[in-house]
């Protein structure tokens, strides 16, 4: 395919209305958006982060119990018992006891950031929570300044609206007002005729 005919090619594509021309590589196929890309081969392992993440919190809710430190005190007892009472055909870790210092420093250098892993995902875990609490009570502020305003709403139509004792009230004031007027218009009555 030669230059001229390649630029008539996209003169004719501009001249129907693509707009979307690869420039440089023709013969690269066009990305398409509405499609997944293929998944990339990795040499690196894979693993799921919350089965990870849960399997941490199980660990460091585990060295954070009084049964782990018990049975981590017997082992080391036993350890040193051990080591320090069979035969020396037996005995796997002389004195300076330098197996058993590496064992602990190797179950040490685990446990410290599995501890901060599951520290960091109660962490998350609680600001979601703190977020969920925030948006609630802003919804229930709303609430409560909504309620309010109908109340005081409420209030404002109800002292324009003539109540049961206020009606009795002015009755009574008619009634006496009557009765005042009565024998005063006996007595214009009387003097009329």
């Amino acid at each position: 395919m030669g230059a001229e005919e390649r630029d008539t090619g996209r003169d004719r594509a501009r001249a129907n209305g693509a707009s979307a021309l690869r420039r440089g590589a023709p013969d690269r196929p066009r990305v398409r958006l509405d499609q997944p890309r293929a998944p990339r081969r990795t040499f690196l392992p894979e693993y799921d982060p919350e089965a990870f993440g849960r399997l941490s919190e199980k660990i460091a809710r585990f060295l954070g119990t009084g049964r782990f430190i018990v049975w981590m005190t017997v082992t080391i007892i036993l350890w040193v018992i051990w080591n320090t009472t069979v035969p020396s055909a037996l005995r796997f870790d002389r004195y300076p006891f330098i197996f058993l210092t590496l064992a602990l420093s190797l179950q040490a250098s685990y446990a410290a950031p599995l501890i901060l892993l599951a520290q960091n995902r109660q962490d998350d875990r609680d600001r979601v929570t703190h977020e969920q609490d925030r948006k609630q009570n802003e919804r229930s502020i709303a609430d409560t300044e909504y309620l309010t305003r109908e109340i005081a709403a409420l209030r404002l139509g109800l002292g324009e609206v003539a109540t049961r004792d206020w009606i009795r009230s002015e009755l009574e004031d008619l009634q006496r007002d009557l009765e005042l007027r009565q024998p005063a218009d006996a007595q214009s009555d009387e003097r009329d005729r």
